[in-house]
């Protein structure tokens, strides 16, 4: 007899019925265990993969999801180590080396040579990283408020973390994405979702050093979040251009780290549309 569905598994359907009709969910092999990933769009439409933040899995797309999915054929991942559908099984996950070596294989199992690779937060720093690792298959690379890639994190974010992190439960967590956001409006799925996530068991986020982003070739937009709590928006947004003179770097107005991509996704959409063309 199967086990009932968790409060987990019950948020992660309610927020899957969300995204557009026809929709695809595709198990992809890997050394490292099957990687859910949310498939929209045209069959022969552009690629581009999307990189969530952690505890948001890839359903976080969404509201993006219909606006790119009329231009891309879409790829929404679930992270390798996080709360989701993708489960770790067969070669350990140890360090950064193997995410990278894990989005190889996705990216294979995908049949994608080439691809736009977009990500937000811990997402970016992924995709930042893969795109230095293996440049030949990224056409354009985009990051949203990225963490650990320009910039560290701020004390105090780290310190308003640290009791959701040590004793995750919902209620901790949604303190948390209040506290970051100001307060502001998020979608009720979404953010049950990402308060349960903290609380599945075995999560394992691998996390590393920051990329080397001066090695960065391809054409690259930043997105920076105004008033993100994770670091300070301006003056990341100075690194990245010092960093990347040829970037196109943005500071979102009245946006909030944990409030992309779900919160006014049209203006995020617009940006996304208008670098990856």
């Amino acid at each position: 007899m199967s086990a009932s569905p968790s409060a987990f598994d019950r948020a992660y359907e309610e927020l899957r019925a969300r995204w557009p009709e026809f929709t695809e969910e595709r198990d992809v092999a890997t050394p490292y265990g099957p990687t859910r990933v949310h498939v929209h769009g045209p069959a022969d439409g552009t690629p581009l993969v999307l990189l969530p933040g952690g505890s948001a899995t890839g359903l976080v797309w969404f509201a993006n999801a219909p606006a790119l999915g009329r231009r891309f054929r879409v790829h929404a991942v679930d992270l390798l180590g996080d709360a989701g559908r993708t489960e770790r099984r067969g070669t350990p996950l140890k360090g950064a080396d193997d995410l990278t070596a894990w989005l190889d294989a996705v990216l294979d199992g995908l049949g994608l040579t080439r691809t736009h690779l977009c990500g937000h937060s811990y997402g970016a720093w992924l995709a930042a990283r893969y795109a230095l690792h293996t440049p030949r298959r990224i056409d354009r690379l985009a990051l949203l408020d990225p963490t650990q890639v320009f910039a560290g994190f701020r004390p105090g974010y780290l310190l308003r973390a640290l009791p959701s992190v040590l004793r995750p439960n919902e209620a901790r967590a949604r303190s948390f994405l209040s506290w970051e956001t100001a307060g502001r409006p998020l979608d009720e799925t979404w953010q049950r979702l990402y308060a349960l996530a903290t609380t599945v068991p075995g999560r394992k986020l691998v996390v590393g050093g920051r990329p080397r982003t001066a090695g960065l070739r391809m054409p690259v937009l930043v997105l920076l979040a105004e008033h993100s709590r994770t670091h300070d928006a301006a003056k990341v947004a100075d690194k990245a251009r010092r960093a990347l003179p040829q970037a196109e770097v943005t500071v979102l107005p009245g946006a909030t780290h944990h409030s992309l991509p779900l919160s006014e996704p049209e203006k995020l959409n617009d940006h996304l549309i208008r670098f990856l063309g």
